[in-house]
């Protein structure tokens, strides 16, 4: 999976080809999360952001990522980050109100 991240991360996307649906670096940190390294997988996704800013499956990413490894300021600020994505919609996903319960501690 690292591979994969790092030879997506090295090739451009076609500029009238949409973004990948998840890019390889933000799946690479869901699998460090399943395996129990949250640190690493903090560092993933927080690459996929420097490439992919503001996408809402990274930024839940890096926010479980850092309070799982115990980073209460990075989870702050990905998790509010999250919830200003989705301040116009009404909807509430388990994502958002995982969020919402974060930030009221």
């Amino acid at each position: 999976m690292q591979a994969a991240a790092d030879l997506e991360d090295s090739t451009d996307k076609h500029p009238v080809a949409p973004a990948p649906v998840q890019p390889a670096r933000e799946l690479l940190g869901e699998m460090l999360l399943e395996l129990g390294d949250p640190a690493r997988a903090l560092k993933e996704f927080e690459a996929a952001h420097r490439v992919e800013p503001n996408r809402f499956s990274g930024l839940y990413g890096a926010a479980r990522a850092a309070q799982m490894s115990g980073d209460r300021e990075k989870a702050t600020q990905y998790y509010t980050k999250l919830l200003a994505l989705r301040e116009d919609v009404h909807t509430e996903r388990p994502e958002v109100k995982e969020a919402k319960a974060f930030l009221r501690k």
